[in-house]
C-alpha cells in the first residue's frame, strides 16, 4: 500500500449518524480517515484495527475511539459475522453538550494521553457501560414513535457512562504492543507537526539508522514516513481554515515554509484552494 492510497471514507451530512451493521464478506479496508469524529462498538467478529500505526485485535464490546484525521484501516476475517455499531460525530454535536462541568469528549482526550484507541469493559456484568450498550443495541430493532429520536438519547446515555467509566478509571486502554520506536516516532511526528521534522533529525532523536527506521514505520503503518508527514499536515493546515485562520497563516502553522509548495499540495489533495476553503466558510456554506 502507498501514501498515496489515502482517501476520505464515509459521509456526514449531518451533526451526528448511528448504524447497526452486520456482514460477512472480505473486509480489508485501506488506510483512510474522516472529517469527523467516529467510534466503533465491536459486538462480534474477527478483526484487527488499526489507528494511527497502532494495531489492535479486538475482543466483544471493546470500544474503539477514532478522531478525526486519523489515519485508519481493518481487517475483518471472512469466516466470521462482523457486526457493530457505528456513529460519526460532527465536533459540533459533542461542544453543544459541553459546560463548565462535564465534556463528552472527555473519553476522546483520555485516550489520546493513554497513546490507545481502544477502550475495553473489563467485567461486563457489572458494568453499567455494558448495560447501556445492550440498550442501544437493542433500539435498532424499536420501530415505534420517534425511534430515531430514542437511538440518540440511548447514544448519549452511553456517552454518559463511557465518560464516567473513563474518569474513575474502569475501563482498560489496550495496549497494542508495537515496538516503542515506531509508537513514539509517530506520536513525536504528531506533537511537532507545525515544526521542522527533517527525516534525519527524527533518526538520530531515537538513535535509529535513517533507511531502518524509513523500512520499519512503513512495514508497521502501511504509509511512508515522508508521505505520512505531508498528510497530516495538510489535514492540520485544512482543519486551521475551516476554524477561520487565513490560509497564509495556516501554511506557515502547519509547517510548510514555501507557500507555493503548500497552495499546490493542498489543492492535490482537496480539490480546491485554501482561498476557497476559507471562502465558503465566509459564505456559510
Amino acid at each position: 500500500m502507498t501514501a498515496e492510497a489515502y482517501e476520505k471514507k464515509g459521509y456526514l451530512n449531518s451533526e451526528f449518524r448511528l448504524f447497526h451493521l452486520t456482514d460477512k464478506e472480505t473486509r480489508e479496508v485501506r488506510t483512510h480517515y474522516h472529517d469527523f469524529d467516529k467510534i466503533t462498538i465491536f459486538i462480534k467478529g474477527k478483526v484487527s484495527y488499526m489507528v494511527e500505526g497502532r494495531t489492535y485485535e479486538l475482543a466483544p464490546y471493546d470500544i474503539v475511539l477514532v478522531k478525526h484525521n486519523d489515519m485508519h484501516r481493518l481487517i475483518a476475517d471472512v469466516s466470521w459475522v462482523y457486526e457493530r455499531i457505528i456513529v460519526y460525530i460532527s465536533p459540533n454535536f459533542m461542544n453543544a453538550y459541553k459546560t463548565a462541568d462535564y465534556d463528552l469528549n472527555f473519553c476522546f482526550q483520555k485516550a489520546q494521553a493513554e497513546h490507545s484507541n481502544v477502550l475495553r469493559i473489563p467485567s461486563l456484568e457489572k458494568s453499567s457501560l455494558f448495560n447501556a450498550i445492550v440498550r442501544l443495541e437493542k433500539s435498532f430493532s424499536d420501530n415505534g414513535y420517534a425511534a430515531g429520536l430514542y437511538r440518540q438519547v440511548l447514544f448519549l446515555e452511553f456517552m454518559v457512562h463511557l465518560n464516567r467509566a473513563a474518569l474513575k478509571n474502569r475501563l482498560e486502554f489496550i495496549d497494542t504492543g508495537h515496538p516503542s520506536k515506531v509508537a513514539g516516532i509517530l506520536q513525536y511526528i504528531n506533537d511537532n507537526l507545525t515544526k521542522e521534522l527533517n527525516i534525519d533529525a527524527i533518526a538520530d532523536t531515537f538513535f535509529v539508522s535513517k533507511y531502518y527506521m524509513m523500512r520499519q514505520f512503513k512495514q508497521e503503518t502501511g504509509y511512508t514516513l515522508g508521505n505520512y508527514i505531508s498528510r497530516k499536515r495538510l489535514l492540520l493546515a485544512k482543519e486551521l481554515i475551516l476554524s477561520g485562520v487565513p490560509g497564509t497563516q495556516a501554511c506557515f502553522d502547519c509547517g510548510y515554509k514555501d507557500y507555493s509548495t503548500f497552495s499546490r499540495a493542498y489543492r492535490r489533495l482537496f480539490g480546491e484552494s485554501p482561498r476557497e476553503t476559507l471562502s465558503q466558510i465566509s459564505a456559510g456554506t
